[in-house]
């Protein structure tokens, strides 16, 4: 059966708006059909978008320009063999046959008559394709034709065959070929005609905006704001049918067309939309509104049977009730057996409320049931349970619950978790409930709610037969416990277990490992953590021969590199840690901390290899910390000069982050890039990223201390060298209270002494350098001790300046850290101009421009630059990227790297240190774009490069 366009189950289109394109295309493939030139192009798109409308447009102009229009559309579920072909080809010239109907246009409202045709065909022969075509031609050499076919997805196999032969066969026929098909149908004839090269196919867009507003005019005669048509296009998606259908309910109901309005709308006044549907709905048969119900329990696109079964109505009635659902506008797609969804939420959510509280409880519990009963995924049953609290405590709905709430836990969704397991546990019934239930729902809760979390495993912990739950649980509950401060308790906790191992499952293994999650926990409170500090030995001894003994050494070293205690001892434990295994062997978490003792140690090329190893690993557990890695990955590279890196990595740390709304977790990554773009120079960029962190800086976790430090370094560099000098002040209070005293944690010192220089205090400058030079020195922190002898520099006299920067370049060599170094080169050169040594001072000056232009450093490159112009010197700029910009020197050292020498083989060869190949390298691989040696061989070979860098 053909149904005519504007049937009781295709509501009436929407206006054609924000449709140039298409209907200027059209113009076109009309306009030069009567000219014997065929055109074939095809509609796709969701419900709703307007494709009706267009092939309306196209059927008009084609009839005002005299060309023979057919028109059908083919409606699923009635599809005789060839039936869209007869309705199409009955009114043609030779086509007229016994029964044969005639042809109907888009304006004729007539119902279509039925069809004669053998209903026993089951495949259509490559010669009766040819007579039909046949009768197409012939009637196209009388009179140029439009043939045009809405929802052609839904065509009987046998029309489509026809279809996809005539649109092979259009060169040379005054025939212009329209179908209209909806997006993700599955209608192979209909795909393969759209990859024909003659085929035109259109995708009609949402709305915009600005469209929504122009179809608000034309429908109302109103004009609105900007307010209103965003809210209109974040309400319908853009969708015109949903847009109209929105808008003239709003009219309606006398309603304004403001952003406002509809805002309210939502929550309110869409009652008076509700209810005419609700009336609406009341008015049809008993199985209809059944019907409704369950699809609207169900949701959008459910399957058909599952639908009609939770209705408790057959198949047959479904379909019916479906049709009528459709024709009133409610639901989209109302054709059996095809997908559905409802026209708009607020459908679903009238039909939805009408339902008395616990009917709809029950319905969602029917649901539940019946999709467990044909293998539905978890989650899937899981959100009926939520809606039916009788039926979520029955053992196979918890059971569901509880499989749900893991699969939850695996994709770090522990909100979804929490609602799962909550379900399975009635109010005031915790006492009575599985042990393992309530530790599941504990550890969900555990960043959450860390009251309800420690109310649950408490709970839990003493009716639990099982060594390993008691050990999950144990370990949820004393990391709750440390959140909340409540370190007491949580030691008491570890004292109970630690002096009665066997209780748990690996016995004193088990206690190292909650001891290493307990210290890392309390660091989220400060006070908890001094606590904590003040009563807890950090015994640096353990041999480290297991996973729980290295999660434990490396908690302790962490905690005391950090409070500069035992800093040698720290580092030898976390070079145990990371050298004796990789992470498949090792906790992610805790190798971490190990790498991070390295990088407190000052040693941020050792601790960047460990980064690099955990972020390129496949290791699931490392999601759960991969932003904190990259943080910290950052950090090294920032350290070390990398400074593409570390804003890469920051960038990746700080995806979907909101900045407004940053926690202690983003702290981190925003500091280290708020340095990073200080240190390159983009000025604006750092001051738009600042302006965005809240401020001022309530929370009292060690991370913002970082951000503190980097923030005062902005304004410093913004000349407000007060307001600098009371953020770097305030970080250095917060620094000591944590007890992170150590130089290399952080640069604050550095920062408040420039800050104290800039507001003339030489003698504050001084005593932070010669504080943080001590420390230093007798821990062998060879970065810090670098950036210490530089600020005492500049608070000394020109002679004592060049001793103590030749002492920091000293004890920078071999560090790798490429911008600390340039940065005291540059330094040194000016002092030595400044004491008269022009030649000493431009070479050393030469060097410092070089390396901070290779880093990309642009602020010490302008000082460097203006530095060597006062020397007398006149540089060139340097090429900044590709192989031309390699100097001889580069060129050399990268060839021989790319060939797999040594750092140390390439000094020795070349008569150079292994510092100038380690600068040498990394500013080949700025200039070249490259990450690292694995990646160097390739670009070496690439080309054909000589020894100054350039192509034979």
């Amino acid at each position: 059966m053909i149904a005519a366009s504007g049937g009781h189950d295709s509501p009436e289109p929407p206006p054609l708006v924000e449709r140039e394109r298409e209907l200027a295309l059209f113009g076109e493939l009309v306009r030069r059909t009567p000219a014997g030139r065929s055109g074939l192009v095809v509609l796709e798109g969701p419900v709703g978008i307007g494709k009706t409308a267009l092939l309306r447009a196209l059927v008009a102009e084609a009839r005002g320009l005299g060309l023979r229009v057919v028109h059908a559309e083919a409606a699923d579920g009635h599809r005789m063999p060839l039936g869209t072909a007869h309705a199409l080809l009955s009114g043609l010239p030779d086509s007229a046959g016994p029964g044969q109907s005639v042809a109907y246009g888009l304006a004729d409202r007539r119902p279509p008559t039925l069809l004669c045709c053998d209903n026993d065909v089951r495949d259509v022969s490559f010669g009766v394709l040819t007579r039909l075509h046949d009768v197409i031609r012939r009637a196209a050499a009388r009179t140029p034709l439009l043939i045009a076919v809405d929802d052609a997805h839904e065509a009987d196999p046998a029309s489509l065959r026809l279809l996809a032969h005539t649109a092979r066969r259009l060169t040379g026929l005054p025939v212009l070929l329209a179908l209209v098909g909806r997006s993700g149908s599955d209608a192979p004839a209909l795909a393969e005609i759209t990859t024909l090269a003659s085929c035109r196919v259109l995708r009609p867009r949402p709305l915009t905006g600005a469209g929504i507003g122009l179809l608000a005019r034309r429908l109302t005669g109103a004009e609105t704001d900007a307010a209103f048509q965003q809210a209109c296009l974040a309400a319908t998606h853009g969708n015109p049918l949903l847009a109209t259908r929105l808008i003239r309910t709003l009219n309606a109901e006398d309603l304004p067309l403001t952003g406002a309005e509809l805002s309210a709308v939502s929550e309110q006044d869409m009652q008076a939309f509700g209810a005419r549907v609700v009336r609406l709905l009341h008015r049809q048969a008993p199985a209809t509104v059944s019907a409704a119900r369950a699809m609207a329990v169900l949701g959008d696109g459910a399957a058909h049977e599952l639908c009609a079964r939770l209705a408790l109505v057959d198949a047959a009635s479904f379909d019916r009730s479906l049709l009528v659902l459709g024709s009133l506008g409610l639901v989209n797609g109302g054709h059996a057996g095809g997908t559905w969804a409802f026209t708009h939420a607020l459908v679903r959510r009238a039909v939805l409320d009408d339902l008395p509280d616990d009917e709809r409880a029950a319905a969602h519990g029917r649901a539940a049931r019946l999709l467990h009963d044909i293998g539905a995924g978890a989650a899937d049953v899981a959100d009926h349970l939520c809606r039916s609290p009788a039926t979520a405590t029955q053992p196979w709905a918890t059971t569901v619950l509880r499989e749900a709430a893991r699969e939850a836990m695996l994709h770090a969704s522990p909100g979804t978790a929490v609602m799962f397991l909550r379900s399975c546990v009635p109010d005031g019934a915790a006492e009575d409930c599985d042990p393992g239930l309530l530790i599941e729902l504990g550890t969900a809760e555990a960043r959450l709610d860390p009251e309800a979390s420690v109310r649950h495993l408490t709970a839990a912990l003493d009716r639990t037969a099982s060594a390993d739950l008691r050990f999950e649980a144990v370990s949820t509950l004393a990391d709750a416990l440390a959140r909340q401060g409540r370190t007491d308790r949580a030691f008491d906790l570890l004292d109970r277990y630690r002096s009665d191992p066997a209780l748990l499952p690996l016995g004193t293994q088990s206690v190292q490992l909650l001891e290493a999650q307990l210290l890392m926990a309390a660091t989220v409170d400060r006070a908890a953590y001094r606590r904590l500090l003040d009563t807890v030995p950090l015994d640096l001894a353990l041999p480290g021969d297991t996973a729980p003994e290295r999660a434990l050494l490396a908690a302790r070293a962490v905690i005391s590199v950090a409070r500069m205690d035992r800093v040698a001892e720290s580092v030898a434990a976390a070079r145990r840690i990371t050298g004796r295994s990789g992470p498949t062997e090792n906790s992610p978490a805790f190798l971490t901390i190990a790498a991070s003792v390295l990088l407190y140690a000052d040693l941020p090329y050792e601790a960047q290899d460990v980064y690099r190893q955990l972020i390129d690993g496949t290791d699931p557990l490392l999601d759960q910390i991969r932003p904190n890695l990259l943080a910290l990955s950052a950090e090294a590279q920032e350290r070390l000069g990398a400074l593409d890196s570390a804003l890469r990595l920051t960038a990746e740390a700080l995806r979907g982050t909101t900045v407004a709304r940053a926690n202690a977790h983003d702290a981190l990554p925003l500091s280290v890039r708020l340095h990073t773009l200080l240190d390159r120079g983009q000025s604006a960029e750092a001051e738009e990223l600042c302006g965005r962190v809240p401020d001022p800086v309530r929370s009292e976790a060690w991370q913002w201390n970082e951000w503190l430090c980097a923030r005062g370094r902005l304004r410093l560099a913004q000349e407000d060298a007060e307001r600098a000098l009371a953020d770097l002040r305030e970080c250095g209070r917060r620094q000591e209270a944590w007890q992170r005293t150590n130089p290399a944690v952080s640069p604050w010192w550095y920062w408040a002494g420039r800050a104290h220089l800039a507001v003339g205090d030489q003698r504050g400058a001084r005593a932070l350098a010669e504080e943080a030079v001590a420390r230093a020195r007798s821990a062998r922190l060879r970065l810090a001790l670098g950036t210490g002898l530089e600020l005492w520099a500049a608070t000394a006299a020109p002679d004592e300046r060049v001793r103590l920067l030749e002492e920091a370049e000293d004890a920078l060599g071999g560090t790798r850290a490429a911008l600390l170094t340039a940065r005291v080169k540059v330094a040194r050169g000016r002092a030595l101009h400044e004491l008269g040594y022009r030649k000493a001072a431009r070479e050393v000056l030469r060097q410092g421009w070089e390396e901070a232009y290779a880093l990309g450093a642009r602020p010490l490159h302008e000082v460097a630059h203006r530095a060597l112009l006062a020397t007398g010197a006149r540089p060139r700029r340097p090429v900044s990227r590709g192989l031309a910009a390699l100097t001889r020197s580069e060129a050399q050292v990268a060839r021989l790297a790319a060939d797999g020498r040594s750092n140390a083989w390439i000094a020795e060869t070349l008569f150079v240190t292994q510092r100038t190949v380690e600068v040498h390298l990394t500013s080949v691989y700025r200039k070249l774009d490259l990450s690292g040696r694995r990646e160097l061989r390739d670009a070496m070979e690439s080309a054909d490069v000589d020894g100054g860098g350039r192509r034979k």
